[in-house]
């Protein structure tokens, strides 16, 4: 086992498991870059129109890109695992496997994106006056697929043998690319919103490039060697058991935030862009929890691997501390600041008030969101993706679904798209924890 392969299975819980999230936030703080970039720079030059072309675009992205990214987690789920048994083999297997099924996915998600566009924004009931931007910006983003889907691949091999430096470094170039385009693109040359995407587009296929480079390279038993890359369909069926139910639990996510998004399209260009705004703001938020969780489904599958119990239990107990501790301090100080940050994207009044608006409603139980996040990485990490991908698919779809269809029955308000939030949150984390008190982890091992 090579030196560089800085594994989770020895040392200071505590400690190991902060020195694996560090990057990870740094990394998730520019990939949140990405996003923000796009939409503060369309808001501040081309308008509110724009910013809600992005907005509503960005849901629907989001959904397909979350469903790759929750596959290479489960491919990274099952390295992990190899890594900690200290099974060069299987880690051999399940790496090019995983690229396989990254290449596959890229050209259907090429294909996916460019011919479905339009009609499924048409059918999210996304204006008229916005409906063209939008397509275009879905199309551009989607012709260059490639670089995040195998962006998703290349990082969840390298998190799994537990580099989350190496990611971070090749995120932090690829930012300043997107940013320095979006306003040569946008500003400079005084393009539309297409010329957003295609920042993006670029900046994502340099850094997975860059991932792969160092994957080509690194002297450790998950290096990339491209005369093995080839199928094998008993792991790849592994690597699907694993990651599809992640991969389904963020589309789920997608999903109903697509939904929610048809609802408050029906309000107008004013408040999707202020609550598209918001939703910016609120990723950045969420860095800690999204960072610290990942660092726990690898922390767990690592651990699991080498059969250590009591480490995977006191990782659990100090990693859920830290993320809900650290969702609900930014909670509240995302409301105190809500208004200037908005007016960073749009300054009408309208824009702003919406976003401030969905803000207080929802800020307040952000340790709720963190919770059900903090138990699905864990159960993920333990083998049972199953799980969280249930409680989201009920929880985060079907009830959001009928709480909107049924309160629009008796009140036509926007209010209503705000309170789906903190409610499924309460739900969501009562179910999983219940599910985590009951669940026999020395009987999985011995398993």
């Amino acid at each position: 086992m090579d030196k560089q392969e800085q594994l989770l299975t020895s040392g200071s819980v505590q400690r190991r498991i902060i020195e694996f999230a560090i990057p990870l936030f740094l990394g998730n703080l520019f990939q949140q870059l990405y996003n923000a970039a796009d939409s503060l720079i369309v808001g501040r030059y081309l308008g509110s129109n724009a910013l809600a072309a992005v907005s509503t675009s960005g849901n629907l992205i989001f959904l397909i890109v979350g469903f790759f990214s929750g596959i290479a987690s489960g491919a990274g789920v099952i390295i992990g695992r190899y890594l900690g048994a200290r099974d060069a083999k299987g880690v051999e297997v399940a790496v090019h496997t995983t690229v396989v099924i990254g290449i596959i996915g890229s050209i259907l998600m090429t294909f996916i994106g460019t011919i479905f566009a339009k009609p499924v924004l048409q059918l999210m009931g996304t204006p008229e006056e916005v409906l063209g931007d939008s397509v275009t910006y879905f199309q551009i983003y989607f012709l260059a697929s490639v670089g995040f889907v195998m962006y998703n691949i290349f990082v969840g091999i390298l998190q799994a043998a537990g580099d989350s430096r190496h990611p971070l470094y090749y995120l932090m170039i690829s930012s300043i690319i997107n940013v320095v385009l979006d306003l040569a693109f946008i500003r400079g040359m005084h393009k539309g919103v297409g010329a957003a995407a295609l920042a993006t587009g670029i900046s994502q296929l340099v850094s997975a490039f860059l991932c792969m480079v160092q994957l080509l390279r690194v002297k450790a038993d998950y290096r990339l060697v491209p005369g093995k890359i080839r199928l094998n369909l008993s792991m790849a069926r592994r690597i699907i058991d694993q990651g599809l139910p992640a991969g389904i639990q963020n589309s789920v996510m997608s999903f109903s935030n697509v939904v929610i998004q048809s609802y408050i399209n029906a309000y107008g260009a004013m408040a999707m862009a202020g609550i598209g705004a918001y939703v910016k703001i609120e990723g950045f938020l969420f860095i800690p929890v999204t960072s610290f969780a990942l660092a726990l489904t690898t922390f767990v599958s690592q651990n699991m691997g080498a059969r250590q119990e009591e480490r995977i239990k006191r990782g659990v107990r100090f990693g859920i501390g830290i993320i809900l501790v650290s969702a609900q301090v930014l909670g509240i100080l995302m409301l105190i600041f809500a208004k200037p940050l908005l007016g960073l994207f749009d300054h009408t009044p309208q824009v702003i008030q919406f976003g401030y608006d969905r803000c207080k409603f929802v800020v307040m139980f952000f340790f709720l969101c963190a919770f059900t996040h903090a138990m699905g990485a864990v159960l993920r990490g333990i083998g049972k993706p199953a799980v969280p991908m249930i409680v989201f698919l009920v929880c985060w779809c079907i009830v959001r679904i009928i709480f909107l269809s049924v309160t629009e029955i008796f009140v036509h308000s926007i209010v209503t798209t705000y309170l789906v939030y903190p409610i499924t949150w309460t739900l969501s984390s009562v179910t999983l924890f219940i599910y985590y008190k009951r669940l026999n982890i020395e009987k999985i091992l011995q398993g």
